[in-house]
């Protein structure tokens, strides 16, 4: 996008207006505004949470009675009523710290995880999805039973298979752009409600 079709972004003047950090906060707030996977008093685990956009939303719907907390490799300026953690779910031992951070189960995890975007595509996408399922592997360990999950998917080669893998694990599966996501982005979200555990995960 040119800077100056940026600088006429719908989303990105509302964004600024309210002083939230980013427009992506409207991707989530579209999508729980159909489909309600935060509620007030969740306890909420945002990966790839930088700038903070999606921290400032969820910690305004959960209310104060909710926990939100927040990994990404880039340190996240703090927000009111939010943790925040440098690390990547790449590596054991920030998995070990954002665990004890979180003490327990979440009721939702969000990814909207991508890759360092190098222009070439079907290596961006491959990158985007490897991660993904990186965060699959996570949720299956941090999730209540009957969680909820939202995961940032570009499609492409493999999406598909990434998505019939999410509904092994989650009895709804939606798939779905809100409108603030650009047109002309590959990017869309999968909502995933009601989550089982198989097996036992490590």
């Amino acid at each position: 996008m040119k800077l100056s079709d940026a600088r006429k972004d719908h989303y990105r003047k509302l964004a600024k207006e309210n002083m939230y950090r980013s427009r992506a906060v409207y991707k989530l707030s579209q999508i729980n505004k159909s489909h309600h996977i935060l509620k007030e008093g969740m306890k909420v685990v945002d990966i790839g949470a930088a700038p903070g956009g999606w921290l400032q939303i969820a910690s305004k719907i959960t209310g104060p009675h909710g926990t939100i907390i927040g990994i990404d490799l880039k340190k996240i300026e703090p927000i009111s009523n939010v943790i925040t953690i440098v690390g990547s779910i790449e590596n054991k031992e920030d998995i070990i710290n954002l665990l004890k951070i979180i003490d327990g189960k979440v009721d939702v995890v969000l990814s909207d995880l991508s890759p360092n975007v190098s222009g070439l595509w079907e290596m961006d996408q491959l990158k985007q999805i490897d991660l993904s399922k990186k965060a699959l592997e996570f949720t299956k360990v941090v999730l209540r039973e009957n969680g909820s999950a939202l995961f940032k998917v570009f499609q492409g080669e493999n999406s598909s298979d990434f998505i019939k893998e999410l509904r092994e694990f989650f009895i709804n599966v939606i798939i779905t752009k809100p409108d603030a996501s650009r047109k002309q982005s590959s990017e869309v979200y999968v909502i995933c409600k009601k989550y089982r555990k198989k097996k036992k995960e490590y």
